[in-house]
């Protein structure tokens, strides 16, 4: 038994620093740049350069305080998982978490779910991105850059994890310095008395609380920003994804989830605090982009050019992480049963080709799709996007809650990245992502949102009761990375049994 363990730890070291052969192993690829600024960049995107004007219009400047508190359970979540994917670094991430912790059915469930998650984004993502090029192109049909850059991306993340890690850094980057400079000269303007380009009102803090208050739509404005809120935080959970390719997963992982805070407050906060005290909270959006009207204000004359190349990086960037994130937690669901096995083949890249291929082809089915699509539906599919993002937060915190009493209930060796504030932190972010489900039956215009989530996880727990069998209805099998000898349980019908 001994022998057995140790070859299984030998075999373990060995994989994570050589390139991975055709066959079922993932090449850890991923270096501590690239993970760094995946975390940096997974805070922007549509939710935010987009989004934030919705968001702005229901709340009011009260959407700073949506933004904070959204922030926090965000961290909660992210803190969880950290834990999670420190001890246990296995691509698939939060699907054989809960499978591990909660039962096959709950990994099932939570791993698709997310798949279908991303799924919706990336279509948007691929819509947004034709329209931003129309800009430039008009002449040009979007059809043909959508499905240029479907196989661009999908060629790209064939190659290997590192050009996707590569690709993520240069987007990212690209991203906080858009951002950044934003800031800045939203600051400048306030602070040196420039006119805001297209706005009646002068610049300064006053707008925040000049034009109906801070709480312009009551607190009821308030709740009902949260569904676009927490929209433009999904995603962010990919990090933990990135820890069955991470070459130091107990050293990058930490240092991207502590970076969580920072990120909400300087590109929401500090960011939507600049734009509100630019232009009073009812006029932005109102004439055009809020972003290309700060660029204006300080006589830019190519703002519109410098806006829409950053927010085609925004798009390149989401899309390609969809890619990537719904691509290994189908790999993860290969490997539990949960999935085709063809998902759980690897390229001699380390790559699971597979999972890349069928994304390519839901991103095709979407270019049909948003043919007969109106275009003022941003509110229903990131009404949609939420519930799905708030179902896989959950499963998240109810799976660490289930580890941590493990580790209580079995003597078992801490965590070395262990979650703060244990158990009231995850108990309050429980509440909180219940709590945005009901706002989003709540309000009229996400409770379609609801109809579609029970829908869709009424079809998966059919699903599972179909067509999953063997190995599928076994809880997942994970190393434990705190033991000095990996101690992997595997649960079937009651039993337990250590290998």
């Amino acid at each position: 038994m001994q022998q057995t363990e140790t070859a299984a730890r030998q075999e373990k070291m060995s994989t994570a620093h050589q390139p991975a052969s055709v066959g079922s192993v993932l090449n850890r690829g991923l270096n501590v740049r690239h993970i760094r600024f995946m975390a940096l960049g997974s805070a922007i995107g549509t939710g935010l350069f987009y989004g934030s004007a919705s968001a702005i219009q229901k709340a009011g400047p009260a959407v700073l305080f949506a933004y904070i508190i959204g922030g926090a359970a965000v961290f909660l979540v992210m803190r969880a998982l950290g834990e999670m994917a420190v001890r246990h670094p296995v691509s698939g991430s939060f699907g054989q978490y809960a499978s591990r912790y909660l039962g096959p059915l709950a990994g099932f469930v939570t791993g698709w779910t997310y798949v279908f998650e991303m799924a919706i984004v990336a279509i948007a993502d691929v819509t947004a991105f034709s329209i931003y090029m129309g800009f430039w192109f008009p002449q040009v049909d979007r059809w043909i850059w959508t499905l240029a850059i479907i196989f661009f991306l999908a060629a790209l993340n064939l190659l290997s994890v590192k050009v996707f890690g590569e690709l993520e850094f240069w987007f990212s980057l690209i991203k906080v310095v858009a951002i950044i400079s934003m800031i800045v000269g939203g600051a400048a303007i306030i602070a040196f008395g420039f006119q805001a380009g297209g706005s009646t009102v002068a610049p300064g803090l006053g707008n925040l609380v000049e034009h109906g208050g801070m709480f312009p739509h009551g607190f009821e404005g308030l709740l009902a920003s949260f569904a676009v809120v927490m929209f433009a935080f999904g995603g962010i959970e990919t990090i933990g994804i990135t820890a069955g390719e991470a070459a130091d997963p107990k050293k990058v992982i930490p240092q991207a989830v502590n970076t969580v805070p920072v990120r909400v407050l300087l590109f929401y906060v500090l960011t939507l605090g600049v734009l509100m005290s630019l232009f009073p909270w009812n006029e932005i959006g109102s004439n055009g982009s809020p972003f290309v009207q700060i660029f204006s204000g300080l006589g830019i004359p190519a703002a519109p050019h410098i806006l829409n190349a950053v927010v085609i990086t925004a798009a390149l960037s989401a899309i390609n992480s969809d890619i990537f994130g719904a691509g290994r937690i189908l790999f993860g669901l290969a490997k539990q049963g949960h999935a085709p096995a063809a998902f759980g083949r690897v390229s001699r890249h380390g790559v699971p080709w597979m999972t890349v291929v069928m994304m390519a082809g839901i991103l095709l089915v979407g270019v049909v799709l948003n043919a007969v699509i109106p275009e003022d539906v941003f509110v229903l599919i990131a009404s949609i996007a939420t519930f799905a993002t708030v179902w896989v937060w959950v499963m998240i915190l109810a799976s660490h809650v289930a580890m941590k009493r493990e580790i209580v209930r079995k003597s078992l060796p801490p965590s070395d990245f262990p979650s703060p504030w244990w158990p009231a932190a995850s108990v309050l972010a429980i509440a909180f992502m219940a709590m945005v489900i009901v706002i989003l039956g709540v309000f009229d215009d996400t409770r379609v949102a609801l109809y579609v989530g029970a829908g869709w996880l009424a079809v998966l727990v059919l699903a599972y009761q179909l067509w999953v069998r063997g190995n599928g209805r076994r809880r997942a099998e994970l190393t434990d990375e705190t033991s000095p000898v990996p101690v992997v349980t595997c649960v079937a019908a009651g039993a337990k049994s250590r290998v």
